[in-house]
C-alpha cells in the first residue's frame, strides 16, 4: 500500500472539499483519500494509480495540483 501526498490549490470551502475527494476516489487503485481544507493537503492511500491520474482529477473538480 503507497500512500502519497499532494498539495492542492484554490479550495476555499468544503464543498471544495467534497469535488477533490470526489474525483479521486473514482480512480482505480485508491483505497482512500483524505483531504484538508486548511493546509490543501491530499492524502491518496492505495496502489496502481499514477500521478498524472491525481492531477487530472483534481483539475477535473475544478483545482491544481501545487506540484507533482
Amino acid at each position: 500500500m503507497t500512500i502519497r501526498r499532494y498539495t492542492v490549490s484554490g479550495m476555499t470551502c468544503e464543498h471544495c472539499v467534497g469535488a477533490v475527494r470526489s474525483e479521486v476516489e473514482k480512480i482505480s487503485g485508491v483505497d482512500s483519500v483524505a483531504v484538508e481544507l486548511a493546509d490543501g493537503r491530499l492524502t491518496v492511500t492505495g496502489d496502481g494509480y499514477a500521478d498524472e491520474q491525481i492531477r487530472d482529477a483534481v483539475y477535473e473538480a475544478g483545482y491544481a495540483l501545487v506540484e507533482v
